[in-house]
């Protein structure tokens, strides 16, 4: 056994990269060959944002800043909500004055936050080719729990948040990397073996997008 172990090392020894022992010089060898960066304009990164969301059966609203409690509120009377669990330090001016009935979560037990009627948050950056939107444990975002449990999610993207690749997004993320960040593309799903969507499996089956063009 110890001879057969041996000669397996000493062929992996064989054929790995020189360096391949130091990790930080590993690292540096890796090729990335990957996009950084786009050539696209502003529009044509926003729309293609929009154009994965309602992929993935999302809704998306444009709006002004100045027209964003009014779009909030437009979007809950359609959805029926009219209690939302918002985290501590949401933007004020964005929530409408009447008609919905918002809950600070600080630290709400998750029997709590399973009977609001959804959460709205804001977000930190949002990615054009993935359709992803990445929100922060951090004031106006919340921790990763309110966007996890409720089955109803609005959140708010400001146009200057939005980049069009993975790579960008995670050298914004980079300053931020110590505290929890969460990803999602969209309404939770997933599928099993026969493709057959399921929505809802890990996080809000519904997904409102208020696109706020600052």
């Amino acid at each position: 056994m110890a001879d057969a172990r041996s000669a397996i090392l000493e062929k992996i020894r064989a054929v790995k990269p020189a360096g391949f022992g130091d990790k930080a010089t590993a690292w540096q060898q890796i090729p990335r060959s990957f996009l950084t960066g786009s050539a696209l304009g502003r529009e044509e990164i926003l729309h293609l944002l929009e154009d994965r969301l309602l992929d993935y059966e999302a809704t998306v609203e444009r709006c002004t800043p100045g027209e964003i409690a009014s779009v909030v509120k437009a979007l809950l009377e359609k959805r029926g909500k009219s209690r939302m669990a918002i985290p501590d330090g949401m933007e004020p001016a964005w929530l409408p004055a009447e008609g919905v009935d918002f809950v600070v979560d600080r630290e709400l037990p998750y029997s709590e936050l399973d009977l609001v009627d959804g959460v709205m948050t804001g977000c930190t950056v949002a990615v054009a080719d993935t359709g992803s939107i990445v929100v922060r444990n951090t004031a106006g975002q919340g921790r990763r729990a309110i966007t996890l449990v409720p089955d109803y999610h609005l959140c708010v993207v400001f146009a200057s948040s939005v980049v069009k690749t993975v790579p960008e997004a995670m050298r914004l993320l980079q300053t931020w990397n110590t505290a929890p960040i969460t990803f999602f593309s969209g309404p939770s799903a997933t599928a099993d073996i026969e493709m057959t969507r399921i929505k809802g499996v890990h996080g809000p089956r519904f997904l409102d997008v208020v696109l706020v063009l600052d």
